[in-house]
């Protein structure tokens, strides 16, 4: 520390360029901040899914359906402890880019099945009282500010109405929260024996199960006799860990880690060559000043750790106003108006930013620092 002045002295000689590449790393952390939380977005699903649930889908696609009866068969098998279906409903609110998902379900054993949906005892009852009843996760009902009481229409575009009509319409009964911060509260659920009832094909057919297991172990186990209970059927079946399932989501984009890894990567290396050759020039420009200080009885090493530190101050002092400033903007919620559930920061990723930004200064300023320790006091002298 008892050079910290004479580094913060360095930085200040030439302040425009000092400025402009710690805006530049400044840009660059900010950059990782957002697509941190993407990626965040889309994998955390996957982290936050139930140990102790597999999901059973048709064996050829999900869009294909399977039979509400095979429910009971399913909680005959050895290893289940229950089975709830759902179905993919796939309406508009408002506009084509109002997407939330939307599936009917059946409450009470749904409820069961997903402890970290939270509704009040009161929301509850309502919810298994009210035939058109739906709830809504906290995230949804804060991006369309619904409140419980609102008649919520949906247009359909897969399931019509018995009477050919379009409009669905829903008495919003119940607001969830989530159990964890990262539990997904951008969804939409409504009654299966209303849907049942209401629409006009499909009757008795599902898209498919969530089944929970008695020993999450067994899990592979579990998933082989359900899926032989099928074969052959016409109606066969393909049961995997809920993780999977979620996972097979995610990637009909592609892999998006794969993706913000290589962008990622991009970034930091043009960071790197930026900064890289501001501490190079800094230390051309400071030859005779180096060469004073190694006459002035200063170490090789010591001259080293000067060069480094500057670098370092530069890039941590960069790179947490960008940490920063990203942490800031994206707790302030989603850009993309609602659509990725689970869009933030995790502590440990700041970290990891702040991490980064110490090795890009050491990155960047270890050939400039080298070829300053190298310097010997008569050649610099001469310069």
């Amino acid at each position: 520390m008892k050079y910290f002045f004479l580094v913060f002295g360095s930085l200040k000689r030439k302040k425009v360029r000092t400025l402009l590449t710690c805006l530049s790393i400044m840009v660059a952390f900010i950059l990782f901040g957002y697509l941190i939380a993407v990626k965040q977005a889309f994998s955390q699903g996957v982290d936050l899914v139930g140990i102790d649930r597999l999901v059973i889908r048709h064996k050829v696609s999900i869009i294909q359906f399977l039979p509400e009866s095979y429910k009971d068969r399913i909680e005959d098998i050895e290893g289940v402890d229950s089975a709830v279906f759902a179905t993919w409903f796939g309406g508009i609110y408002q506009k084509p880019t109002n997407f939330f998902g939307q599936m009917p379900v059946d409450p009470e054993p749904f409820l069961d099945m997903f402890p970290e949906y939270i509704l009040t005892p009161e929301e509850k009852q309502a919810w298994m009282s009210t035939r058109a009843g739906a709830i809504a996760g906290r995230a949804l009902a804060d991006r369309f500010d619904w409140k419980v009481g609102d008649r919520i229409p949906i247009q359909a575009t897969i399931w019509l109405k018995k009477d050919g009509s379009q409009s669905w319409e829903f008495d919003l009964v119940g607001i969830y929260d989530g159990a964890e911060r990262g539990t997904d509260t951008t969804q939409f659920f409504f009654r299966h024996d209303f849907f049942q009832e209401s629409r006009q094909f499909g009757s008795g057919r599902v898209g498919w199960y969530w089944v929970r297991v008695s020993d999450p172990e067994q899990a592979p186990e579990i998933a082989r006799r359900i899926d032989e209970e099928f074969a052959n059927s016409p109606a066969e079946t393909k049961t995997e860990t809920e993780g999977a399932f979620v996972q097979g989501f995610a990637k009909q984009i592609g892999n998006t880690g794969v993706i913000i890894m290589f962008v990622l990567s991009a970034v930091f290396f043009t960071i790197l060559l930026v900064a890289g050759n501001t501490m190079a020039q800094a230390v051309r420009e400071r030859t005779a000043e180096l060469a004073v200080l190694k006459a002035l009885g200063f170490t090789d090493n010591s001259v080293l750790g000067l060069v480094l530190g500057e670098s370092i101050l530069l890039a941590t002092v960069g790179g947490s106003f960008g940490l920063g400033i990203a942490w800031f903007l994206i707790s302030r919620g989603d850009p993309t108006g609602g659509t990725l559930p689970f869009f933030y920061i995790p502590a440990i990723q700041l970290l990891v930013g702040f991490s980064l930004t110490i090795l890009l200064g050491l990155v960047a300023g270890l050939l400039p620092a080298l070829q300053a320790r190298r310097l010997q006091v008569a050649q610099g002298l001469r310069r």
